[in-house]
């Protein structure tokens, strides 16, 4: 099955234009800045510690995003999609997958760091390897779960016009699908739920460091650590919520889908300033309190 697009005149050919061009910058950037940070990541961090875990796995959800921007790029550029409604069932999963999977490794990420900073001491049996490949393992099965109902909610919306999104003519919520609009809020509930786990985490590390760490590891470590928990916060408030919220307004999801997808360029950011700043430092201050309680303990 082909699914070719309609034609309105120039207009509907600019606007596709301008959609290739916005996908292929996000490719052009990307694609070399998340295969370079996996491959950083698995060559120096591999799965030394939880966080290494949590971002090789945002790795990978951006680079199925990017695999996605590829082809949205093919469609765009062409105007007619060749390899079937099934291929753009899976393609289009790939994308809102992202905003699930990374909001979620994100906020590991934060609780991760929150445990290390403020309990560094009585997180260590929590926050080990196994337990973070764990739930890692845990967190695709669920989306894959969630794809189920959303995929077939979007096979009827599929026609001869249309790919990698809901029928266009659907521009209220009583024109979706139940499965989207379920999916939808689950969506919307589950982003607000994690975008409060970054803040509360934002807060306490914050007012950790400036109470309870030693003056060199406060001046070294103070900038990274807000300008990663900065980062994640405006993952959230920037790219994961406002493309949450078409559920509501369906008119707007092609927009905010372009600015949603630009995400993956930023996530580099975040693994450059954990581990060339924040975590080398953060190990050494988890094992100076350690050698400090052991001698405590010994006198």
């Amino acid at each position: 099955m082909t699914i070719n697009c309609c034609s309105n005149g120039t207009e509907h050919e600019m606007t596709n234009l301008v959609y290739a061009l916005i996908y292929g910058s996000v490719v052009a950037v990307g694609l070399p800045l998340n295969a370079i940070s996996l491959w950083i990541l698995l060559r120096h961090h591999g799965s030394k510690s939880p966080s290494a875990v949590f971002m090789i796995n945002l790795v990978i959800s951006d680079l199925l995003l990017i695999a996605s921007l590829i082809m949205r790029v093919h469609y765009y550029s062409l105007g007619t999609w060749q390899f079937g409604w099934l291929a753009c069932i899976c393609f289009t999963m790939l994308f809102r997958n992202n905003i699930r999977t990374s909001s979620i490794f994100i906020t590991f990420i934060s609780v991760d760091r929150l445990l290390a900073v403020v309990y560094p001491l009585r997180s260590r049996n929590l926050r080990t390897t196994s337990k973070a490949v764990r739930g890692a393992v845990f967190v695709w099965l669920m989306i894959i779960g969630v794809n189920v109902p959303e995929s077939v909610g979007f096979s009827r919306d599929l026609d001869n016009c249309t790919c990698f999104e809901f029928n266009n003519s659907a521009t209220n919520r009583t024109e979706q699908s139940s499965e989207e609009f379920a999916v939808g809020c689950f969506q919307l509930v589950l982003l607000f739920t994690l975008l409060v786990v970054n803040i509360v985490s934002t807060a306490m590390v914050s007012w950790t460091l400036h109470r309870n760490l030693n003056e060199s590891a406060k001046v070294k470590n103070k900038l990274n650590v807000n300008l990663i928990f900065a980062m994640n916060l405006m993952m959230f408030t920037v790219f994961f919520l406002p493309v949450s919220l078409v559920v509501f307004f369906v008119d707007l999801r092609s927009v905010l889908s372009c600015l949603a997808s630009t995400n993956c360029c930023l996530d580099p950011l975040l693994y450059y300033f954990s581990f060339d700043g924040f975590w080398k430092k953060k190990e050494d201050v988890e094992t100076s309190l350690a050698r400090g309680k052991s001698l405590n303990v010994n006198r």
